[in-house]
């Protein structure tokens, strides 16, 4: 048998007596000099960091994203440079509105943020499982969330909320149509796609530039499910899309996605139908068809949840060569806010956590950051910390990682871009028409009206269903007779069978 090691003090002391505190006599008040009990409770006092505002129950592993096809054309991003290379992946799966403690099983959508290893610094996808959102303008995400969350007064998340904000954002419609359809409860991480959600750059070798879309298809196939049975779930296991992932990873069934990307002309975007930048719509695949690029690989587990799952960090603004933004408002809220989020709940030095650390760059992590809390290496010794300096310091490369998109006009405070056939309620009506079949609309209809029959006020119920009935008059009929039956009957409507 193995001698085992000895306990010890954060700082090496080893421990006497990890049992019994010491006190003065054995009936005695304990003792301040007991550095090993103040240390510990002090400690653990301090285990918490602050939860996440967003997206704070969550799930990750680890992986590898192989190149399946040359997309060099595209972009000159080196991770995408040939077909057979692999890069380490770094996945986290969320919901969005849960606390920490909440269960996986709910209508929520939910994140899937992707950091990738690559020779040239990391680069994250921070995106979702569908492939659009709520609103377009970041100035109202804090007032969207407040309405997701709990309520200052009765401290439960409140239908009233939920549907007044809905009601008074028309734009909503589509993202609705979505959460509340069969994809809105995934039956696990496994079985729901992700999207980068946002329109992206890239740019190759030449300079060409070229607008994208990400689409990462589950390789497991699409599973969903029901209100009743996620109620079912979520109370047996708070923690199932949790345990599923971590279960099928530890037994070698290593869950996969195929990425796809759709790819817009540069020049396109001015004159496309509709605003391309716009987060509530997605481009039709019958414009821009689906391109594959690679395959991503989830085949480890974190040893330490807290280590890398609570203290990884996604930042929309980690782009490396050949991959930039986009001038959709909501991404350009993301890339200021995703940071600072980080900073506060991490530290100022959140990057040099292992999980978030570059671990893959070709020529090295060279920068100017000094100091801050928890600086935990040598703080870059005696090196220089100004720029531009005559010892020999780390210098820019002036190779640009994207190509600018022109601006003009003037300064002020705008809506969204329209193009000729925007509208906020058509790709929700196309959705209702041309995606569902009758059984997925009549899931729809009843998953709707069991949240918005609980109400309070007749004016915010109506304003929601003329939404509906904006996108399709048969939609917003059958939701308003749903509704009607329900707030009738105080009960709850039938669910079809799931069939997958």
């Amino acid at each position: 048998m193995s001698e085992r090691p000895i306990l010890t003090t954060d700082v090496g002391a080893p421990i006497v007596d990890n049992q019994n505190t010491q006190s003065a006599g054995e009936r005695g008040p304990l003792l301040i000099q007991d550095q090993h009990l103040l240390e510990k409770l002090a400690r653990f006092n301090r285990e918490r960091i602050p939860e996440r505002i967003v997206h704070a129950r969550g799930s990750g592993a680890y992986g590898v994203f192989e190149v399946t096809d040359d997309v060099t054309r595209y972009t000159k991003a080196k991770f995408l440079s040939e077909v057979g290379k692999r890069t380490e992946v770094f996945v986290r799966f969320s919901t969005v509105a849960g606390n920490l403690g909440a269960p996986d099983a709910v209508r929520d959508p939910r994140g899937f943020a992707v950091k990738f290893y690559t020779e040239d610094g990391n680069y994250d996808l921070v995106g979702n499982n569908t492939p659009i959102f709520f609103i377009q303008d970041p100035l109202k995400f804090p007032d969207f969330i407040h309405s997701q969350k709990r309520d200052p007064y009765t401290g439960m998340q409140e239908p009233d909320n939920i549907w007044d904000f809905f009601s008074l954002s028309p734009e909503a419609t589509h993202m609705f149509t979505w959460l509340f359809g069969d994809r809105g409860i995934p039956a696990s991480y496994r079985h729901m796609n992700g999207y980068g959600s946002h329109t992206f750059q890239w740019m190759n070798a030449d300079g060409e530039a070229f607008w994208i879309k990400y689409h990462f298809k589950t390789d497991q196939g699409i599973r969903f499910l029901t209100n009743e049975e996620a109620a079912v779930v979520a109370g047996r296991d708070p923690d199932s899309h949790q345990r599923d992932l971590h279960t099928a990873i530890d037994r070698g069934d290593y869950p996969s996605w195929t990425l796809y990307v759709q790819i817009m002309p540069w020049e396109d975007a001015q004159r496309y139908r509709f605003n391309p930048f716009d987060l509530t719509k997605v481009w039709p695949h019958s414009d821009y068809p689906l391109i594959r690029v690679g395959r991503m690989t989830l085949n480890r587990n974190p040893d330490n949840v807290f280590a890398d799952v609570e203290q990884s960090a996604f930042n929309p603004n980690n782009f490396v060569p050949g991959i930039g933004p986009s001038p959709d408002k909501m991404l350009q809220g993301r890339l200021f806010a995703y940071g600072d989020a980080h900073r506060y709940r991490l530290g100022v030095n959140y990057t040099q956590l292992p999980v978030n650390a570059p671990r893959a760059v070709a020529h090295g992590v060279n920068h100017y950051h000094r100091d801050g809390f928890m600086r935990f290496d040598g703080n870059h010794g005696r090196k220089k910390n100004y720029e531009p300096n005559s010892f020999d310091g780390p210098v820019e490369t002036g190779e640009p990682f994207w190509k600018p998109f022109e601006v003009n006009g003037l300064t002020g405070t705008y809506e969204t871009p329209r193009h000729p056939e925007d509208n906020d309620f058509v790709q929700a009506g196309l959705m209702w028409r041309k995606v569902l079949d009758e059984a997925a609309r009549t899931r729809l209809v009843n998953n709707i009206a069991e949240s918005l029959s609980k109400v309070s006020r007749e004016d915010i119920i109506e304003r929601s269903i003329s939404h509906f009935r904006n996108a399709d008059s048969e939609y917003g009929d059958r939701v308003e007779k749903a509704v009607k039956e329900l707030r009738a009957h105080g009960g709850a409507t039938e669910s079809a069978a799931v069939t997958r």
